[in-house]
């Protein structure tokens, strides 16, 4: 397992972006000049995100450097546009004995495939940062088994991420198709309010408060949030 490459500059934004306090924060700090990574121009607070999977990182991009990246129309191999659209696999029946064979020993986690070698890798949120680990190909094969959407889930950009914490009270375990940046948003989220050794009721509270977000906003244009491999 390694500790992420994520510069957690970047995290911090995309956390302040994802929570439903982004409103406040902006109404309370003005208005942050936030601007595209690739060419600098001022971007609004819903921008989209391009990842660089040979860095593992995620840039800021306006909506113009979208549009270049977008379907592949770029031609140029080191960024992807990460989707917008996400959506709930209901009646997922991955039981605990397939999480077992995951070997993540938590249960707050997201899982993406990689584009060149089609492996799996698993990765979960910590106060240090993200943990990653790899996932067995039989055992990913169960996991796919479990939803019929999962074997579509696009490579490096899509992931599927998994919330099983307080699954023994009256909390449903959710599993989601979300665009990589929510994942990193939400590893920003624990790491920013993560205290002692087991978290702290405030982490869990902030944790179900961003999947009720999911469930409360509106979801975006999946046609006009396609993914590209350029």
């Amino acid at each position: 397992m390694t500790t992420p490459t994520f510069a957690a500059r970047r995290l911090r934004r995309l956390a302040q972006g994802g929570t439903p306090s982004r409103a406040r924060r902006t109404a309370s700090e003005g208005a942050e000049d936030e601007r595209c990574d690739l060419c600098a121009e001022p971007i609004p607070p819903d921008h989209r995100h391009l990842l660089d999977p040979g860095a593992g990182t995620v840039s800021c991009a306006c909506p113009a450097c979208s549009l270049l990246f977008d379907r592949g129309q770029a031609g140029s191999a080191r960024y992807l546009l990460l989707p917008t659209a996400r959506r709930r696999l209901e009646g997922c029946g991955i039981d605990d004995m397939v999480w077992a064979g995951l070997g993540v020993p938590v249960d707050l986690a997201f899982f993406t495939r990689s584009a060149t070698s089609g492996q799996v890798n698993a990765a979960y949120p910590s106060p240090l940062g993200l943990m990653r680990s790899v996932v067995g190909l039989a055992d990913w094969s169960r996991v796919e088994a479990a939803h019929p959407a999962l074997s579509a889930m696009a490579p490096e950009v899509e992931a599927l991420l998994v919330h099983r914490a307080h699954g023994g009270g009256s909390h449903e375990p959710q599993y989601w198709l979300v665009p990589l940046d929510d994942c990193y948003r939400l590893a920003a989220l624990v790491r920013a309010h993560w205290k002692g050794l087991g978290g702290g009721p405030e982490v869990w509270q902030q944790v179900d408060g961003f999947f009720r977000a999911f469930s409360t906003r509106p979801s975006p244009d999946t046609q006009e949030a396609s993914w590209a491999s350029p």
